[in-house]
């Protein structure tokens, strides 16, 4: 697999981890299948992420960075889809919390299972 179908992966794990990360924050709740969702997320990007044989990452912590940025207009569409039942566009939805909080905590539910 080539690195930019690496890259295209991990997007898509990363839009549906930012998604529930975004329902998370907006609503102030969870619910056991977002926490599931969120784990099985982290674990795909990782996985995605690593070289079996020379055991280091594709990625660099600024190239994640880059993917959270890249997935969060289509996560934060989806999210506003789903959330607090649909009630709010995406840019309503965003001013409902802190848009640099749930990106930091995306990167560090990775880092943590990383580490």
């Amino acid at each position: 697999m080539s690195k930019d179908d690496k890259i295209n992966k991990i997007e898509s794990f990363m839009e549906i981890l930012l998604l529930h990360l975004i329902k998370q924050h907006a609503e102030k709740r969870t619910t056991c299948s977002w926490e599931v969702s969120i784990r099985n997320a982290v674990r795909k990007i990782l996985f995605i992420n690593k070289r079996r044989k020379a055991g280091e990452d594709y990625l660099s912590q600024e190239e994640l960075w880059a993917v959270i940025h890249e997935a969060w207009d289509s996560a934060l569409l989806s999210a506003s889809l789903e959330a607090l039942e649909g009630r709010y566009d995406e840019v309503e939805l965003a001013q409902k919390f802190d848009i640099d909080q749930v990106k930091h905590k995306d990167m560090e539910l990775i880092q943590q299972k990383r580490g």
